[in-house]
């Protein structure tokens, strides 16, 4: 849909014409995975798919929110008044929770509104709609209120509406990603202290290529809590020697002359990884800066495969599509992102071979999978703004 379509459909869906627009982009993580609750690095930044609203204000308190993407679920209505969360509302959760937590801040809204989302975000792909949908929401009763709300508070209470109103253990990555991004920077961050460094990263002759398995991520939440109770278990074994209080504290060589006293093996390959990941990240950023696209790739692929072997969170359809990957030429780096088992890898491949590239990637997946993937080819985009011009979606 573009611009014109949905700025019709506000006006056919609300009898009026819209105010505002505002967008807020997805994520992907280039490097750094299974790092943040581990008091590691991230490197994530923001694409230029995402979620955009057309929004007016009302005279009233009442809230109405429609999106193109939920189409059968209609106008969701609420007032001000009741932010609490409510099963039948269903996405409405998302931004409804970000309201209450603006609110509960000390912030005044003092209008309800009229708005219609859309977002091009592919469905299921892990690419973070929801901390999307929390800081568009955010930005936009900035902008249509004049909050002036510091956008580090904005992140912080996207993550809040994740964890206490939706329910979900996530840590703050992506709606510091989504909400802080820089065209053509990936952000190196600090997920202990929240310092961040935004990192160059030039793709003039590249692009990123997001693989989509189209595989339900049944095992992600179940392995996820086992994963991180094993790296808990590693750092209370080190902390009997070693005076930390993260695996992302730890360098190769300090890990390597102390994994003995992590007397379980599995429970030392996931230290492991946690530890040499976090210094993989901490290397990309490096690499970037000095514009050695190669040396980035190479710790993408090393990062895939101690995903694969140490943490074991991969699963044969993410290793078929970064290992079709690495076969193919003119590809940097791929490897799997997000939480594993399912969701999306990503691939840095020469502009000049992307066709190629999908083309044959695509016909090794389905050959050994038994159906196909999505591939997306994406740009690294700016984080959550208004919009001023028209655009074209």
């Amino acid at each position: 849909m573009n611009d014109k379509d949905l700025s019709a459909l506000f006006a056919e869906k609300f009898q009026c014409a819209h105010e505002k627009q505002f967008f807020a982009p997805g994520r992907i993580n280039l490097i750094g995975e299974h790092t943040d609750y581990n008091g590691g690095h991230v490197f994530p930044c923001a694409i230029t798919f995402g979620t955009y609203c057309f929004v007016k204000k009302r005279d009233d308190l009442n809230v109405r929110m429609y999106s193109v993407n939920f189409a059968e679920k209609g106008i969701i209505e609420f007032s001000l008044n009741n932010l609490d969360y409510q099963n039948d509302h269903h996405w409405g959760n998302y931004p409804k929770g970000m309201l209450r937590f603006v609110r509960d801040s000390g912030y005044k809204i003092p209008n309800g509104f009229d708005v219609l989302f859309y977002g091009n975000i592919p469905n299921g792909a892990g690419l973070s709609s929801s901390a999307s949908i929390e800081m568009l929401t955010g930005i936009m009763i900035d902008g249509l209120f004049q909050l002036e709300i510091p956008r580090l508070e904005l992140v912080k209470l996207g993550q809040k509406v994740e964890n206490e109103y939706i329910g979900v253990n996530s840590g703050i990555m992506d709606q510091f990603a989504v909400g802080m991004g820089k065209a053509d920077s990936g952000i190196l961050l600090d997920c202990q202290t929240l310092d961040y460094e935004y990192a160059p990263i030039q793709l003039e002759n590249h692009k990123i290529i997001i693989m989509n398995t189209n595989k339900r991520r049944e095992l992600a939440d179940s392995k996820y809590n086992e994963r991180r109770s094993e790296c808990e278990e590693a750092l209370s074994d080190l902390q009997k020697e070693l005076n930390i209080i993260a695996l992302g504290q730890i360098t190769e060589e300090l890990f390597e002359n102390s994994k003995h006293l992590i007397k379980n093996e599995t429970v030392r390959k996931r230290a492991k990884h946690a530890v040499y990941e976090n210094q993989r990240t901490l290397k990309a950023l490096q690499a970037l800066k000095n514009g050695n696209l190669e040396e980035f790739g190479a710790l993408m692929n090393a990062s895939h495969n101690s995903l694969r072997d140490d943490y074991e969170v991969t699963g044969i359809e993410l290793d078929t599509l970064v290992e079709a990957s690495w076969a193919q030429q003119g590809v940097v780096g791929a490897r799997m992102t997000g939480a594993g088992f399912g969701g999306c890898a990503i691939a840095i491949v020469e502009k000049d071979k992307v066709e190629d590239f999908i083309s044959e990637v695509g016909k090794a997946y389905k050959q050994k999978i038994g159906y196909a993937a999505d591939f997306y080819v994406a740009s690294i985009g700016d984080g959550a703004k208004e919009i001023l011009n028209e655009v074209k979606l």
